[in-house]
């Protein structure tokens, strides 16, 4: 077995306890996050650098504009294929002498397309961040497109998709998208038949003709947080990117429609061991709404962890359930969604609906109560700063911020905003933007008194 000395000491490194910006004296205010990243522009890249008292670990976090929605009508599969081949090797050099590399000094670096964004990460040592950003430069500017290469990644591909096919869940969520969500909206998600198709007929041209239009600087935002020298890391960016052109910036995306009367859908799946349920609706809300964050902390008590409204009564007391939850989703750079996600056995299903509308019901009429508020901001809170103390996770929060349309000062913010949301806001905001008479309910599996679809 090959053993990268490196690789060991990053290990040791990540496991080391160590803070992320090193304890102020007690009479001093505490250090505040914004105040160490130092944001510029470098050859046309929006880079935003934040060093920090963990020794020798660099963590970055980064996106482009060249997600799903951006894919051509013709086939939606293009845009998934162009980013999953952006290791797959370059021009230079093929995928095995880039892995090579990276686990010779045991840096990691990956990509993952998504709905609006191409999103793209790494880790390494300190004294390795030239060696990875100049990866990343090339896998993200110069990928090959190789023909054997394609050919393999539409094989993986297609299983997946024909496992998503077999998912409860994928089945539920795509039914979920599609009847909130007109097509072309980011957050539609096309039937995985339609995805299936589009991998057979995508070509080689047609990834390098959108890898042309949407990749390049224009809304590339790069985020490097840790053992990070700020002027040596700008030269490498500067060096690594020079000459980059191009890309797009996020359009305003067409508002999802509002909410109609109630409805109910099944997605039935023979012999399944269980009913995967989304009863919701879309909220015309994006992130920097004025509402969405005393819904989502509403949200939070009707339907986070083992102390939410719903795990307490359907699955601890009751006993219905294997999980259920409530979620405010897919709000960063569009209007979103609200929706309790559950999977019941199949014979529990209608006592479980049954139980699940009971609890939500009550939390819409009535609201939540002040000590469930207080509660849950100190939880929401203590969580955000929690999740802060990594290199990974701050990275991580600074990139969604920034793709939220937020200042950097908002992490410094955040705990102060939850604090000061009242209880007449939570309720306030979950009376106006849902209504349980006008929620998308969908049941996807082996559903009671349903029947198999004709072929």
């Amino acid at each position: 077995m090959k053993y990268s000395f490196r690789g060991f000491a990053l290990l040791l490194a990540v496991l080391a306890p160590a803070p992320v910006f090193a304890a102020a004296p007690a009479a001093d205010a505490p250090a505040r996050i914004a105040d160490h990243v130092v944001r510029s522009s470098i050859a046309g890249l929006d880079v935003l650098v934040c060093p920090t008292g963990v020794r020798e670990v660099v963590s970055f976090h980064g996106s482009l504009p060249a997600g799903d929605r951006f894919a051509p009508a013709d086939n939606r599969a293009v845009a998934t294929l162009v980013g999953a081949m952006l290791d797959k090797g370059t021009t230079r050099q093929d995928k095995f002498a880039i892995a090579n590399q990276l686990d010779g000094v045991g840096a990691s670096l990956s990509f993952n397309p998504g709905s609006s964004m191409l999103e793209f990460s790494g880790k390494c040592l300190a004294m390795d961040l030239p060696l990875v950003i100049g990866l990343l430069a090339e896998e993200l500017r110069t990928p090959a497109f190789a023909p054997a290469e394609l050919t393999k990644l539409k094989q993986q591909l297609t299983g997946y998709f024909q496992r998503q096919l077999e998912s409860t869940d994928s089945r539920a969520a795509q039914a979920f998208s599609e009847a909130l969500y007109p097509a072309g909206h980011p957050n539609y998600q096309p039937p995985t038949a339609t995805m299936l198709a589009a991998l057979q007929v995508a070509t080689v041209d047609d990834l390098k003709a959108f890898h042309a239009k949407y990749y390049g600087p224009a809304q590339c935002t790069l985020v490097v947080v840790g053992d990070v020298d700020g002027p040596a890391l700008q030269a490498e960016v500067a060096k690594a990117f020079a000459g980059w052109t191009g890309g797009v910036k996020l359009d305003p995306a067409t508002p999802a429609a509002p909410a109609g009367p109630a409805q109910t859908s099944v997605v039935f799946m023979a012999e399944k061991t269980s009913v995967t349920v989304l009863w919701g609706q879309a909220t015309g809300l994006k992130y920097t709404d004025p509402d969405t964050l005393p819904l989502r902390v509403g949200t939070a008590i009707l339907g986070s962890g083992f102390t939410g409204r719903l795990m307490a009564t359907v699955r601890d007391k009751e006993g219905l359930t294997y999980g259920i939850g409530a979620v405010v989703n897919n709000d960063t750079f569009t209007d979103g969604d609200w929706h309790i996600s559950a999977t019941f056995a199949p014979a529990l299903l209608p006592k479980g609906l049954t139980s699940t509308k009971r609890e939500l019901t009550a939390w819409y009429a009535q609201g939540v109560t002040a000590t469930e508020l207080e509660r849950r901001k100190t939880n929401l809170a203590g969580s955000f700063q929690v999740g802060l103390a990594t290199t990974d996770g701050l990275a991580t929060a600074l990139l969604a911020a920034v793709n939220r349309g937020l200042p950097i000062t908002w992490l410094d913010e955040y705990p102060g905003k939850v604090e000061a949301i009242t209880l007449e806001q939570v309720n306030g905001a979950i009376k106006k933007h849902l209504d349980p008479d006008k929620m998308v309910l969908i049941e996807a599996g082996t559903v009671p008194g349903a029947a198999a679809p004709t072929p």
